[in-house]
């Protein structure tokens, strides 16, 4: 094997073929949690907890997502380090959005108030409702793929 090469672990099983039911609720609740929510400002989100997570699955569908929603590529290799990244990459009310999400899914912490405050400054009651609802549906699809070993790239 050269360095190059990447090992691949067979995914364990068909999460969507093996439980129809609990998935088609999963793909409910996540456009329940969308509703009303810019998609690109989604996506972000996704992209970030996924990489948090752990989730290829997830990062590369988000991605690829992103794009899609006129996402560039800069904000997207910038993600990893959107803390750091220049004043005016991520707007404030994105950069509000990440802090609530990493903060969601390192719930061991527990979410500050300074973090659920600045959130809140930048986003309606519903909307931060439908923020929230997407971290844990994000945090969900993560868990699933990742004990599955879903494959980025396949359905």
């Amino acid at each position: 094997m050269t360095t190059n090469e990447i090992t691949e672990a067979p995914a364990r099983l068909n999460y969507a073929r093996t439980v129809p039911k609990v998935f088609r609720a999963m793909i409910a609740l996540d456009a329940a949690a969308r509703e009303g929510l810019d998609p690109a400002l989604v996506e972000l989100v996704q992209m970030r907890t996924s990489q948090l997570n752990g989730c290829a699955y997830c990062l590369d569908m988000h991605a690829k997502d992103a794009r899609k929603a006129g996402e560039t590529d800069e904000r997207i290799y910038l993600l990893p380090v959107w803390h750091e990244a220049p004043a005016g990459v991520y707007s404030e009310r994105e950069r509000a959005a990440l802090a609530l999400a990493e903060e969601i899914t390192a719930i061991g912490g527990g979410v500050s108030d300074a973090v659920y405050a600045r959130a809140a400054a930048h986003f309606g009651e519903e909307e931060l409702a439908h923020l929230i609802s997407v971290c844990f549906t994000i945090n969900t699809w993560n868990r699933i793929n990742v004990a599955t070993r879903k494959t980025p790239g396949t359905l």
